[in-house]
């Protein structure tokens, strides 16, 4: 979802920052590279060098986008992921605690 959220800007950095923010938890860059590199081998994310930039002290960025493949994936996921929630609310979950 980050790398879609990102569209042309998805690289590992600003990819770990959209986790940050959005989960608020530190990722390190080992565990996002193995994550993004499964992606890949499955077909759902593509990635390829950019251009080198002089900020980057002339080395290439790897970029990434979402594939069909991966859109389709997140598609589903959202669906799963609503259907095993419809009907549970935060409170029934705290009341059940």
């Amino acid at each position: 979802m980050a790398v879609w959220r990102l569209q042309d800007d998805a690289y590992a950095v600003t990819i770990r920052d959209q986790l940050l923010s959005v989960t608020d938890k530190d990722w390190s860059f080992g565990a996002l590279f193995v994550s993004l590199q499964r992606l890949v081998e499955k077909g759902l994310l593509d990635s390829h060098l950019a251009d080198p930039t002089p900020e980057r002290g002339g080395r290439a960025k790897r970029m990434y986008h979402v594939t069909k493949h991966g859109l389709k994936a997140l598609v589903e996921i959202r669906r799963v992921n609503d259907a095993v929630w419809q009907g549970v609310s935060a409170a029934s979950l705290l009341d059940g605690a």
